[in-house]
């Protein structure tokens, strides 16, 4: 599940088994479905602090992109040796 920060401040969420998660203004995190039902994340949701976005397993954001990302090659530069040789 994923929400979203609707302030235009900070908000500090609280989770279940007293985990935080700080969200920036129109901030958006991913969260477990079961944290959603926790009552103080409750209670920010029906206050509009927080907003429940579709968190389903949609291709938007690999089509948004075009597939194509970063280049994970590692295999320029130089090789950093560290140890007794």
């Amino acid at each position: 599940m994923e929400i979203k920060n609707t302030t235009t401040a900070p908000v500090r969420v609280p989770l279940p088994a007293g985990k935080r998660l700080f969200l920036s203004p129109g901030g958006k995190a991913k969260i477990a479905n079961k944290a959603t039902e926790h009552p103080p994340v409750k209670a920010l949701i029906e206050a509009g602090t927080l907003e429940l976005l579709d968190g389903g397993k949609s291709k938007k954001g690999a089509s948004a992109k075009g597939g194509v990302g970063p280049s994970q090659d590692h295999s320029g530069g130089g090789v950093r040796h560290t140890g007794d040789r």
